[in-house]
């Protein structure tokens, strides 16, 4: 990641209208790469979590019902780390919280 953000724990990360774009690239286990757009971080109690949604090589999103969600850590040396979510169980509860912090995103953005 380009740029670092520090965050404190119960915060999300950028879900600010004014934060600019942040784009990530993800190496797939196929060989491949998929430019994706930070939407946000956030935390569900020590663990931290991203949510990414994939964009075409112009930066315009493919779908935005379709996000990519994943685990997220940093190193000792502050380099990002991304695990999968290997649970069903914890990725019903991550989507839960992403669909809550979407919906207060939005109910900001209608009130202003």
């Amino acid at each position: 990641m380009d740029e670092k953000k520090k965050k404190s724990d119960g915060d999300t990360f950028p879900v600010d209208e004014n934060d600019t774009d942040v784009m990530v690239t993800l190496d797939l286990d196929d060989g491949t790469t998929l430019d994706c757009e930070i939407l946000t971080i956030f935390d569900i109690g020590s663990q931290s979590y991203i949510v990414l949604l994939p964009v075409d090589e112009n930066g315009t999103p493919y779908d935005y019902e379709n996000v990519v969600i994943y685990r997220y850590f940093e190193k000792d040396d502050g380099e990002p780390y991304l695990d999968n979510i290997k649970d069903d169980e914890e990725y019903e509860l991550v989507a839960k919280k992403f669909q809550e912090l979407q919906d207060i995103e939005e109910k900001k953005q209608a009130g202003s």
